[in-house]
């Protein structure tokens, strides 16, 4: 492999072992791609990640083909469709964290209950319907929850997260995370109030020239 495509591969290692680092991720459960070439770099399946290697890191045609004796992530598909039909996304991250996946149990969206769920593109985070790990009803059910969103979660399953690169990715995994547990401890006071779609629109737009925010990682707007 050339150095452009190691580093994509090296990329595609440290953001799998990042999800485990930033408390998202345990043992082999989570998946991670990014965009490369024609196709891209996909996590292999079963793999902890402290055993992946930048050779272990699975290429894949849009067209789902991968070389034989290689094994791409069981939940390749809606990686590989959401590269497909969205241009402007590089990388997604797949992850079952504590948070987010205990309102994917519920079959919950989340609501605008902070101004930072801007950052998913508007004004709540989607629950796709349940469908079975890997087939393409869940890819086809994903697809749609994602509709004009970075993120979405999956009933009885966990989230998705796609930027535009895998800095971005993991942000966004991380700020959901974050907010589904604000989320969940404000249930536990009381009724947190939801932020109209207006109010959500208008920060959606200034989130659009804030700091970082356009594509490479962004911070919380203060």
């Amino acid at each position: 492999m050339d150095a452009q495509e190691r580093q994509a591969r090296e990329g595609v290692v440290a953001a799998a072992r990042d999800l485990d680092a930033m408390g998202l991720n345990r043992g082999t459960s989570g998946n991670v791609s990014c965009r490369f070439g024609g196709g891209l770099l996909i996590t292999p399946s079963g793999v902890p990640t402290a055993d992946l290697t930048p050779e272990g890191i699975v290429p894949m045609g849009l067209d789902g083909s991968y070389p034989e004796g290689m094994k791409p992530s069981s939940e390749w598909r809606f990686h590989r469709d959401i590269l497909a039909a969205r241009p402007e996304v590089g990388a997604v991250v797949h992850a079952h964290p504590i948070y987010s996946t205990a309102f994917a149990l519920c079959g919950k969206a989340i609501p605008a209950v902070h101004y930072m769920i801007a950052a998913f593109g508007g004004p709540d985070v989607r629950c796709a319907p349940y469908a079975p790990y890997g087939t393409e009803a869940l890819s086809r059910l994903a697809l749609q929850a994602l509709e004009g969103r970075s993120c979405c979660l999956l009933a009885n399953h966990g989230m998705i997260a796609a930027g535009s690169d895998l800095r971005r990715a993991l942000w966004l995994a991380q700020e959901l995370e974050t907010l589904c547990q604000q989320y969940a401890v404000a249930l536990q006071i009381g009724a947190p109030q939801v932020l109209s779609d207006a109010e959500i629109t208008e920060t959606v737009e200034r989130f659009r020239g804030y700091g970082l925010n356009a594509g490479t990682g962004a911070k919380s707007a203060t």
